[in-house]
């Protein structure tokens, strides 16, 4: 992918433009009244402090302390940029700040100390443990750093890690782990070769041999040649440890044994000619920052043989470090963990070698160019955009803090914490993740029906459902073409059947059902045989015979394409006389409303407000909320009589008589469905007490336009377009949905599935 050159200029209006910096502290909690003010400080805050007197453990219940890193340098050794002093470092500890709260949560004040004195920089660090909850060491120069790094382990009861050591030690033995499977060679036999003698080389170094590599098969080089017995070493020195040989040799020589390079350097000391020379399927991690020891290129060029990894981002395989350090504190605080010890950097290395093997979600190849990406020589380490690392290594560090015995929190459900950990990456996915849950216990499970069956994202969508456990799969499509996509993208087509419509057996019996259901309208059986060449009425049909529970379609079509086919076949529940479309939207605060009519009714009367406000009551309580329905308008109860006020005002009137017990509201302003404290004053006899959460729009524009800005420019996530209203559920795609939002959709669609049986449908 084409990486867009960083210019000087760009750079300094990033970081200067508006509010200064790239960082700034939000309340997490209300301050806007003289009651709030008293809690949030005097004399509220005094009952915690005696809380925490009494039991310092409480510290963690009370403030932030347990969701709180700090960020420490002295800016002796910043990036490619050497000894620059402490407030120079400060846009580095900064920028390292926004990484931690954009991919883990994790809030982070950034500490810069003034001063290359290692004791009075490990007591000033020191001191500040009941602040924090951990401490990320960052760009403190070697040796000082394994020290000071050291002395503060012994000395504080939180995580403390020096992420230029570990952190590249952690993604990069992770690399070496699927490198070395990819090649055919054994941990235990290859022959390393290091260029560079600094905190990341000899981290690294430790932690291969932590993983099965020999310490006499590590040749490590520095800016004198090669560390040998020879040579004057301080035993002290922690490079001394690698010692090996009684004589030098020239870094070119030891090329020719090099099962793998390792380079932490600097750019241009490695050749074309010396890569050629490595033996058979080598493996070469150039790492120098920011021009590794030989560019990609050059090295990917000289021999087909060759599995590369650099750090940089226009490179594949890129040892990026924040793969790394925001999840093993995430997994550290989780568990208030008083280290971060040697089996939980292992327990990270498995968990993010582990996850480069599985299917790359869509979302993460767009972010990359929309190449195609796979478990390979190209693809070794996740990308650090793929949101599944939090999940994936998280939970595996905070078990392995457990199960090493620093963590003071003894037990942990996996389970429960991977949906908590989704909840902070995205509401809408702690939603889904929890309706998937229960549907994983079900015994039998739902049948779904997915039209385009030869799509590659239906099919890659598919194989998750079925391996997740959420629903039965099933295919429609032409089988040889669907087998020959699911080869193509390596998805395993075991256990999922595919309909072939023009072999089908079913296509007579369901011609007949079809000319039975639609007699009446002019449809003859020859008519209804043609229709059934077509996937959508076939697959509606399965879902009419009981054949299947619910489809999953419009991934190639527009929304009345496969409207039309599901209302003509399955048709409209009972209960109710229409059908509506449906968006749950979750605010960026983690709020779940549901907009309607989004999809379908242009201009809806007073009656037909009402069918959409009770289908739309209905589905909230399908997700477990308590449905506070407004009826929206531009004008609040009776104050215009212009436009639709008088039909929205209606619909309220005839929606209290069919459902006096339902919380509902109108006609009501956008605004004041969401302000408790002007309904409070203003509107004091208003049904809806708090926010209201099920918006019911005068019009498809208003509903349309309500839900495209919320995701547009507030931030909001969604779930839909949910057709309600069918007898069975059937659910339309997004035309540019990728397969995350596919098995979501899959996700919703088995659980009305699901909840339909014990609920009476007509």
């Amino acid at each position: 992918m084409k990486q867009r050159k960083i210019r000087v200029e760009e750079a300094l209006e990033y970081h200067s433009s508006g509010r200064k910096g790239k960082i700034e502290v939000i309340p997490t909690k209300p301050c806007n009244t003289q009651y709030e003010l008293s809690l949030a400080y005097s004399p509220g805050v005094a009952e915690p402090c005696r809380a925490i007197a009494e039991n310092e453990e409480l510290v963690y219940e009370y403030t932030a302390k347990g969701n709180l890193v700090a960020v420490i340098s002295n800016g002796t050794a910043v990036l490619g940029l050497g000894n620059i002093g402490a407030s120079a470092s400060k846009p580095v500890m900064e920028g390292k700040g926004v990484l931690f709260k954009k991919f883990a949560d994790i809030d982070v004040f950034d500490i810069e100390i003034s001063t290359q004195d290692p004791e009075e920089f490990i007591t000033t660090v020191a001191n500040l443990e009941p602040t924090f909850g951990g401490i990320n060491l960052e760009d403190i120069k070697a040796p000082e750093c394994f020290y000071i790094e050291q002395e503060l382990q012994r000395r504080m009861n939180i995580p403390v890690m020096h992420d230029d050591q570990h952190g590249t030690a952690i993604i990069s033995s992770a690399g070496l782990l699927n490198a070395c499977e990819i090649q055919g060679k054994k941990l235990d036999e290859i022959k390393v070769v290091v260029s560079g003698a600094g905190a990341s080389a000899i981290a690294c170094s430790n932690l291969y041999i932590k993983l099965g590599v020999k310490r006499e098969n590590i040749f490590m080089f520095d800016s004198k040649g090669l560390v040998h017995n020879g040579r004057k070493l301080d035993a002290s020195e922690p490079k001394a440890a690698f010692v090996n040989g009684d004589h030098d040799i020239p870094l070119v020589e030891a090329f020719k044994f090099a099962d793998m390079f390792l380079g932490l350097s600097k750019g241009g000391v490695v050749s074309k000619e010396m890569v050629a020379s490595m033996p058979k399927n080598p493996i070469l991690f150039a790492l120098a920052n920011p021009d590794p020891e030989i560019p990609y290129a050059d090295a990917a060029a000289t021999r087909d043989d060759i599995i590369c990894a650099t750090g940089r981002s226009d490179n594949p395989n890129q040892v990026n470090n924040v793969l790394g350090f925001p999840y093993i504190f995430r997994g550290a605080l989780d568990v208030r963990a008083k280290a971060v010890n040697d089996e939980m950097k292992l327990a990270a290395v498995y968990a993010i070698a582990k996850l480069t093997k599985e299917s790359v979600p869509d979302s993460v190849m767009r972010a990359y160019g929309g190449e195609r990406i796979m478990f390979g020589k190209e693809y070794i380490i996740p990308k650090p955009f793929d949101a599944r690392v939090l999940t994936a290594v998280a939970p595996a560090v905070a078990k392995a803090a457990i199960d090493s015995g620093v963590a003071r929190i003894t037990t942990l459900d996996l389970q429960a914490y991977k949906l908590q950990l989704e909840g902070r990456q995205a509401k809408k996915k702690q939603l889904i993740s929890s309706v998937a849950g229960s549907l994983q216990r079900e015994g039998k499970k739902k049948r779904i029906v997915l039209t385009e069956g030869e799509e590659p994202k239906i099919l890659r969508a598919a194989e998750i459902i079925l391996e997740d456990g959420i629903a039965e799969p099933i295919l429609i499509g032409e089988e040889a073409m669907v087998r020959r996509r699911a080869e193509e993208h390596q998805v395993n087509l075991d256990n999922i059947r595919i309909i072939d419509t023009l072999r089908s057996n079913d296509r007579d019996r369901y011609a007949e059902i079809l000319t039975n259901h639609r007699e009446r309208r002019g449809m003859t059986l020859s008519q209804a045989r043609r229709l059934l060449t077509r996937r959508i009425h076939y697959g509606a049909l399965m879902v009419a015979a009981g054949d299947a529970d619910g489809m999953i379609s419009g991934l190639n079509l527009r929304y009345d394409e496969t409207l039309r086919p599901a209302l003509q076949v399955i048709g409209v529940d009972k209960r109710y006389s229409r059908v509506a479309g449906l968006h749950i939207i979750i605010t960026k605060q983690g709020e779940t409303l549901f907009f309607a009519d989004t999809t379908v009714t242009a201009n809806p009367t007073a009656e037909e407000l009402v069918e959409i406000a009770i289908m739309t009551a209905d589905a909230a309580e399908r997700f477990d909320v308590e449905p506070r329905v407004a009826m929206l308008s531009f004008s609040d109860f009776g104050s215009s009589d212009e436009g639709n006020a008088p039909v929205v005002r209606k619909a309220y009137k005839l929606l209290k008589q069919k459902r006096p017990h339902l919380i509902v509201e109108g006609e009501m302003q956008a605004d004041t469905a969401f302000n408790p404290t002007k309904v409070e004053e203003q509107f004091p006899f208003s049904a809806i007490k708090g926010n209201a959460n099920v918006l019911i729009f005068p019009d498809l524009n208003s509903a349309n336009i309500a839900y495209k800005l919320l995701l547009s420019i507030g931030g909001a996530e969604y779930i839909g377009p949910i057709m309600m209203g069918l007898k069975k559920p059937v659910y339309v795609l997004e035309r540019d949905a990728d397969v995350s939002e596919i098995v979501s959709v899959a996700t919703l669609c088995a659980d009305e599935a699901r909840k339909n049986d014990t609920m009476p449908v007509g």
